[in-house]
């Protein structure tokens, strides 16, 4: 393998390219640090030497003040104080240094502030003379500032200093970094095949550590010599390995969990990836689609409705929810489709089904309503029209007709009042407006006395009426009146549903739940079809339930009598076949505060 492409000269190459790279720059920024740090404790050493001259000549004589000037001053610094056009004064340096001339200075714009606007001044300059020469080379700082003007209105002080000094500086601080720099890329080359040579080693393991697991074996372990980095990363893998043995498993049970709640889900649900192909379904949706492929006559292709896509590509265009209902079969179902997104894109869609039959029901139920109520008063409302215009116009002859059609209309009307006034008592309890008086209730001759009230009725129709209670006593909390209305229409509806010759029991028992009680009659039966709505508001089974003579029903009883149940958290049912009888069934709950 070659070096380049083995992990020892990546890393080698690394580390070079790295400490390269970071030693240029910081060369770069320590040279032009040292050069503007030396600028400034120069330019700051300079300025505050001229302050303290400007001060020790406003504080001494002339004499005394340029003695102790000069003694401010090193060899390689000059220092010129100006009082005036014709009073100005040099240091005495023994060096060679420059003497830069007066013309220069009250020339110069930036200079000659210090003259003019009596404000300290500063200035890197390449130019001085000597003997009349021109030398650009090397730079000089000069400071100057004003002198107090209690010694000299014109007065300033100017010293300056050549910056050859600070360049030799800079040169030898060079020459320092780049030998160090020089011995740390040598080191660093050596650190980098030492370590790159440490960690390939146990890598090769890790790889084929790797590759067992990608084939599916979790357990293969790494071994670890150290515990350095590279020890912790054979650690963290196995750790991983574990994790990920962990981490399967739990998908594999949630996916079984997924699959389990959407098995039970009474709501179909599928999902389309981007090209609309189906992905996922559940059994109610297996059915839905094997309905929908029946119904068109393909029983072994897996297609779905036209109207599906559609609501499908429209979620996918417009990126939002779309709902829809679609007759298969006979049923009504709502469909509600919605994009699935993969961070930022559409990835499909998941739809959701439901069956609405039963509430289309109801809601056909509700509309009719206002037809069975109309259709409940008509007949009552004719025959009194017919009956009492008969009267009117003297139909008829004699006294004792008269009476009987006003008996008719006072029937009629008393059915009309009943009728209004079971509406009234359904609106009431619909809208939790329904009001009970519970009390304590001793059961069995509570029901003695309800079933007492119908055996003339009963005889009167040779049907046995009987009951059968506990021998002992059992208390029941629950309102009387409201119960005695729900027994005397079951009792009443079983006597006038049961021919001659037939029975109606009352039973009752008590378990640690409640209490139950039954009206059982030996009737001609509900068909199976209509008992789901036998409690229905205008519910009559006249087809089935033959009804002998007398006042004709509203349909209303046994909605009332669910509504008085349903408030006493007890419940109402009813089992019947066709021919054998009916069985109403009442609980009442024990606790039903």
């Amino acid at each position: 393998m070659r070096l380049w492409r083995s992990v020892v000269g990546k890393l080698w190459a690394t580390f070079l390219i790295l400490v390269s790279f970071v030693l240029f720059i910081l060369t770069i920024m320590l040279l032009e640090f040292f050069e503007n740090y030396h600028i400034d404790q120069t330019e700051k050493g300079l300025t505050n030497t001229a302050n303290k001259i400007a001060r020790i000549l406003e504080e001494h004589d002339r004499d005394v003040g340029l003695e102790i000037a000069w003694e401010l001053v090193d060899d390689v610094t000059k220092v010129i104080i100006i009082k005036g056009d014709d009073e100005y004064y040099y240091s005495p340096n023994d060096d060679n240094a420059f003497e830069l001339p007066l013309s220069y200075l009250h020339d110069d714009k930036e200079l000659r502030a210090v003259f003019t606007e009596n404000k300290p001044v500063k200035k890197v300059s390449s130019y001085f003379a000597i003997d009349d020469e021109q030398i650009d080379d090397p730079d000089i700082l000069i400071i100057g500032v004003p002198l107090p003007e209690s010694n000299s209105e014109d007065g300033a002080v100017f010293i300056y200093q050549s910056l050859e000094v600070m360049q030799e500086t800079t040169q030898s601080t060079t020459q320092y970094i780049l030998l160090a720099a020089g011995v740390a890329i040598v080191l660093t080359t050596i650190f980098a095949f030492f370590l790159s040579t440490r960690i390939t080693s146990p890598l090769r393991k890790m790889k084929e550590a790797v590759s067992a697991a990608a084939k599916g074996n979790f357990d293969t372990k790494v071994p670890y010599l150290s515990r350095d980095e590279i020890g912790e990363l054979a650690i963290a893998f196995n750790r991983m390995g574990r994790q990920l043995k962990y981490n399967m498993d739990a998908l594999s049970q949630e996916k079984e969990q997924l699959a389990s709640i959407l098995s039970s889900m009474a709501d179909g649900v599928f999902t389309f990836s981007k090209d609309g192909e189906i992905l996922i379904t559940n059994p109610p949706a297996d059915r839905f689609l094997y309905n929908w492929e029946y119904e068109q006559g393909n029983e072994h292709n897996r297609t779905v409705p036209p109207l599906v896509m559609e609501l499908f590509q429209s979620a996918v265009e417009t990126e939002s929810e779309q709902i829809a209902e679609i007759n298969v079969q006979g049923r009504n179902w709502v469909m509600i489709i919605s994009p699935l997104y993969n961070d930022k894109y559409i990835r499909g869609a998941v739809a959701v089904i439901r069956d609405m039959t039963e509430e289309r029901q109801l809601d056909k139920l509700r509309k009719d309503f206002i037809a069975n109520v109309s259709h409940e008063l008509r007949t009552p409302i004719a025959m009194m029209q017919g009956y009492s215009e008969a009267i009117v116009d003297d139909i008829a002859g004699t006294e004792e007709d008269k009476k009987e059609m006003a008996k008719v209309i006072y029937d009629e009307s008393l059915r009309m009042g009943r009728l209004v006034n079971e509406l009234l008592d359904i609106a009431r309890m619909e809208a939790g407006h329904i009001q009970l008086t519970k009390e304590a209730i001793d059961v069995k001759p509570f029901i003695k006395k309800i079933v007492r009230k119908f055996q003339g009725l009963a005889k009167e129709k040779n049907i046995q009426l009987q009951e059968s209670l506990e021998s002992k006593g059992v208390w029941s909390s629950f309102d009387p009146d409201r119960i005695e209305q729900v027994l005397t229409n079951l009792i009443d509806n079983a006597i006038r549903h049961t021919p001659e010759g037939g029975e109606v029991i009352v039973s009752e028992q008590s378990n640690d739940r409640g209490l139950i009680i039954e009206v059982i009659d030996s009737g001609s039966g509900i068909p199976g079809e209509d008992l789901p709505f036998v409690f229905e508001r205008f519910y009559k089974a006249d087809k089935a339930r033959t009804r002998t003579k007398g006042r004709s029903g509203t349909g209303l009883g046994l909605a009332i009598a669910k509504n008085i149940i349903d408030a006493h958290k007890g419940q109402i049912t009813v089992q019947s076949k066709l021919g054998q009888g009916t069985t109403f069934s009442i609980f009442i709950p024990r606790n039903n505060d």
